[in-house]
């Protein structure tokens, strides 16, 4: 850690409890108060709990892509501060799913301690949460919401619907192959590059991407085998790329590099725990609900900066296996029951009132053309 202290200020709230709903947060320097970030969403109908939890969840990531220490979070729910500290139980099943996600990311800090404030003193995020509920209600927002107030009105899903609005279309492209790959070992954060053969891969990812159409960014996870296989699908669009950290591949921990059979002959009782829960980690790594928090915020910056958009996203099997569960409301245990291919295409479409809708998975099809013409 850094030894940095942080102040994290969140909040969140719905107008009708379920109604339209939004959150707000806050990450300050404690010692300056200078503000390091702010993040605000419209999450369409939800109840007042959830709103604050995602709210909650959104200012700890906040926090640690500010570089992580020490952190105060000042909230003025009483509820979710008892929670927290683990003085209240927390009963509800949707409640226990973000709390467990919040306490992911609180094992990510140095220390964590959740103080309760008044509402006048959680202000700043107070007015973030309801520009997001304006912007959920469909009134444009003051500045802070997420996505603007217009789209959050006019896009509907698409079909038996009134006012059809276009989506902001993910299309989501594992990378090429890599030594570990070609092995079916666990790759995680080792930053191993491309093979001949996944370089060849990656050009023919390249050329199919070419046919899409319009395509207004390139999103890549900044993992060197991602970046590769980005670059070329970029350079075939005529678009740049841009790097999101929260797209990287899960952290494996002591199992990189291995197999999953060496895995389980070393760690029986750890890789059991492992599959059978999405809270638990790896020895020295990253759980998988870690991943799905922080995979959720980088979705959102796209949601963000490409409203109504297509975005190519090139990542990895566990993120883009998190989207498509997060698409299909599926439960964590689905990622266990989804195939993803080297350079494999799937796409999403996610509507501003809400509901997702996946297009096409692990489409592979080029790979097939590439061994035909060769």
């Amino acid at each position: 850690m850094t030894g940095r202290r942080l102040i994290v200020e969140a909040d969140g709230g719905s107008r009708g409890n379920p109604g339209p709903a939004g959150y707000g947060a806050v990450v300050r320097d404690a010692r300056t108060g200078e503000v390091l970030a702010e993040r605000s969403l419209a999450i369409g109908r939800a109840t007042n709990n959830v709103a604050e939890y995602q709210g909650l969840i959104a200012g700890l990531q906040a926090a640690l892509d500010s570089g992580g220490g020490d952190v105060e979070v000042r909230l003025d729910s009483k509820l979710l501060v008892e929670q927290m500290s683990g003085r209240w139980q927390v009963k509800h099943p949707d409640m226990k799913v973000l709390a467990r996600q919040a306490a992911a990311l609180t094992r990510q800090f140095g220390t964590v301690r959740f103080t309760w404030v008044p509402r006048v003193r959680n202000a700043h995020a107070d007015r973030l949460a309801n520009e997001a509920m304006d912007a959920a209600e469909g009134g444009r927002p003051r500045g802070g919401a997420a996505l603007p107030a217009d789209r959050r009105a006019d896009n509907r899903l698409t079909g038996w619907m009134d006012g059809q609005a276009p989506p902001t279309t993910t299309i989501l492209m594992r990378h090429a192959e890599t030594s570990l790959s070609a092995e079916k070992r666990f790759s995680g954060r080792g930053d191993n590059p491309l093979t001949e053969a996944g370089l060849a891969q990656a050009r023919s990812l390249a050329s199919t991407a070419a046919l899409l159409g319009r395509v207004d960014a390139v999103v890549s996870s900044p993992l060197r085998r991602a970046r590769q296989t980005a670059d070329l699908v970029a350079e075939a669009l005529g678009l740049s790329v841009t790097e999101d950290a929260g797209f990287a591949e899960t952290d494996f921990g002591e199992w990189e590099g291995l197999t999953f059979g060496e895995v389980r002959q070393r760690w029986p009782d750890e890789v059991e725990a492992w599959l059978g829960s999405a809270d638990v980690a790896p020895p020295g790594g990253e759980s998988f609900a870690a991943t799905t928090s922080r995979v959720r915020q980088a979705r959102d910056r796209v949601l963000r900066a490409h409203p109504a958009g297509r975005v190519v996203i090139v990542s990895h099997v566990t993120p883009i296996k998190t989207l498509l569960r997060l698409a299909l409301d599926a439960p964590p245990q689905a990622l266990h029951r989804m195939h993803l291919d080297l350079t494999g295409i799937s796409e999403v479409d996610w509507y501003a009132d809400g509901p997702a809708v996946v297009k096409r998975m692990n489409d592979a099809s080029h790979l097939g053309l590439q061994a035909a013409s060769a």
